[in-house]
């Protein structure tokens, strides 16, 4: 989305894929600065904080670890460098560099892997006032090759490490994160355990 999309043009809390607008997970992919990946997956969710809060904390990379399930470490290398070490199925990790391809202070933040990644991936987060003073509109919009193709999703699905189900999961914690100062931490709830089979 450019950063003079209205509004009222974001479908609150739905993600690109799933979006009544259908063209809105094919802009969503193009306007990635270096796409990498075949699979599309994304979210938006409303939280009740200001954009420029949002934004600054999310920018300091080393903080994503603090809501992000699956990653275990990101080394900041440089302003628009880092090293992420993330969860795979069976036991694994997986590593890479991500770049800041673009960004925009308060609007959005776009990354891409460096070209050698296991698991090639590209991305944006936008950020945008909610209407009616209710926060911030934030949409995360990924683009990822899955390990070993289509047999590598499945697998990863059954394992709950596929990157469409975790986006949301961990979009849902940064909003918790941010609106009360915490992340719940309970036992996983029936409802997450659907979502993984969906």
């Amino acid at each position: 989305m450019s950063a003079d999309t209205p509004n009222s043009e974001w479908p609150d809390e739905a993600p690109p894929t799933t979006s009544k607008h259908g063209d809105r997970a094919r802009i969503a992919g193009e306007e990635l600065i270096e796409p990498k990946g075949d699979s599309l997956s994304g979210v938006t969710l409303t939280i009740d904080r200001p954009r420029a809060d949002l934004f600054a904390f999310w920018r300091d990379f080393s903080n994503l670890a603090r809501f992000m399930e699956n990653v275990i470490d990101i080394e900041v290398l440089d302003a628009r460098r880092s090293r992420w070490v993330v969860k795979a199925p069976a036991n694994r990790t997986v590593e890479w560099i991500s770049i800041v391809t673009e960004e925009s202070e308060g609007d959005f933040i776009a990354w891409a892997s460096e070209p050698d990644a296991p698991v090639p991936n590209s991305g944006r987060v936008d950020f945008r006032d909610a209407p009616g003073g209710r926060g911030t509109w934030v949409s995360a919009t990924i683009l990822y090759d899955p390990p070993a193709g289509f047999i590598g999703k499945a697998i990863a699905k059954m394992f709950q490490r596929e990157p469409a189900i975790q986006a949301r999961r961990d979009l849902r914690r940064f909003k918790q994160l941010m609106e009360t100062g915490e992340v719940a931490t309970g036992a996983r709830n029936r409802r997450l355990l659907e979502e993984g089979k969906n």
